[in-house]
């Protein structure tokens, strides 16, 4: 699977883009602030219909405009018919996928069919940040891994934003009551749905742990032992009789405390955590074998090598990541690739031992052109 071509309208801050792609790697060349990792967010809006960098769709809107459009054309190696991807928002709307012209129904549909890894500088934030952050993580990969999971977690996800508002109805009522019929109606819809996603994390996490080691011991020489295991409140316990003693803590706290919304990956080297344990090689390491996985694991999936962008990775990596990175570039284990990079001599001798068709593109100010 490749991009060929990659059109944007009004993107952050890009007025109007058009790209002719290599089906081997893409530099992206301009200084810190020109755009360059805004081309591959919108990459990344086309593979999984959101941005990699913000939650909020309207940011994504140029300013001073009132919509915006990302639009791509993919092939296949085993077919020849183009097909066209767009995702557009305007403001005040929904946000619209089509496929050849055809709106999807719902955007879950999608997810999965042209898979994305990115491998940037703020992935070690999956480390430093809280249990939420590897939650998201994990549960996008798996979305384009298990269409089922993907399923669950979106019912989980409804039910559980109705039952806070239940919560938070009844904490602002003067009786200090709430609807608990209607609460315990959504409840046993909840419980079976948390129980599915937790078994779903745990059989996941079974053949992804495997990949991921070999992948750091690939990048740090295997000098150290790591591991994710996986924290769930469900571990061995009852959702349905968890939600009914937890009850009154939770109108309480007028939110949901427990369940598979709280559950967290953990990451140890050496039996210590992580965040506070490892250097920040040792991090960057880490959180490079985390995608890498990611990668092997939704190509062997899908049966066709996921859009791979690598952001500004020559300023955020040491040398020895960087051969790493471009060994497995050079014999062919990744397939399209969409780097970025603030000096074009250094691109090129990084590059100098690739022999994948290559595309160098300036970007500045807005503006993109093949050099």
């Amino acid at each position: 699977m490749t991009l060929d071509s990659l059109q944007l309208l009004f993107f952050k801050n890009y007025d109007d883009a058009a790209l002719r792609l290599s089906p081997g790697l893409n530099c992206f060349i301009g200084d810190n602030g020109s755009g360059k990792t805004n081309l591959l967010d919108a990459i990344h809006y086309l593979s999984l219909t959101k941005s990699a960098i913000t939650a909020s769709d309207a940011l994504c809107i140029k300013q001073d405009a009132d919509f915006f459009v990302v639009k791509g054309i993919f092939s296949s190696n085993n077919i020849t018919e183009k097909e066209t991807i767009q995702v557009s928002l305007r403001q005040g709307q929904k946000k619209t996928v089509t496929h050849d012209k055809q709106a999807y129904e719902r955007m879950a549909d999608h997810i999965g069919r042209y898979p994305a890894v990115l491998i940037s500088p703020y992935d070690t934030d999956l480390i430093r940040q809280g249990s939420e952050e590897r939650r998201k993580y994990f549960d996008s990969l798996m979305a384009q891994l298990d269409h089922e999971f993907l399923e669950h977690l979106i019912s989980y996800n409804s039910l559980l934003r109705q039952r806070n508002a239940v919560l938070k109805q009844g904490g602002h009522s003067n009786a200090h009551g709430f609807d608990r019929e209607y609460l315990l109606a959504i409840d046993e819809q909840l419980a079976p749905l948390g129980q599915q996603l937790t078994a779903l994390r745990e059989a996941f996490l079974i053949d992804y742990l495997p990949i991921f080691q070999r992948h750091y011991e690939q990048l740090a020489d295997g000098r150290e032992q790591v591991l994710l295991t996986y924290k769930s409140q469900l571990a061995g316990a009852e959702f349905a009789q968890l939600l009914r003693l937890n009850e009154r803590k939770d109108f309480m706290m007028q939110r949901s405390t427990v369940g598979s919304h709280r559950d967290d990956f953990v990451f140890l080297m050496n039996d210590q955590p992580v965040k506070s344990h490892a250097s920040q090689g040792q991090q960057k390491s880490f959180a490079i074998a985390l995608k890498l996985a990611q990668f092997e694991l939704l190509a062997a999936k899908q049966q066709k090598k996921p859009l791979l962008l690598l952001d500004d990775i020559f300023d955020r990596l040491d040398d020895k990541r960087i051969a790493r990175l471009l060994e497995l570039v050079a014999d062919e284990t990744f397939g399209q690739v969409f780097l970025t990079d603030t000096n074009l001599e250094r691109t090129d001798q990084a590059l100098a031992r690739v022999a994948v068709p290559i595309i160098r593109f300036r970007v500045q100010n807005g503006t993109v052109a093949p050099v």
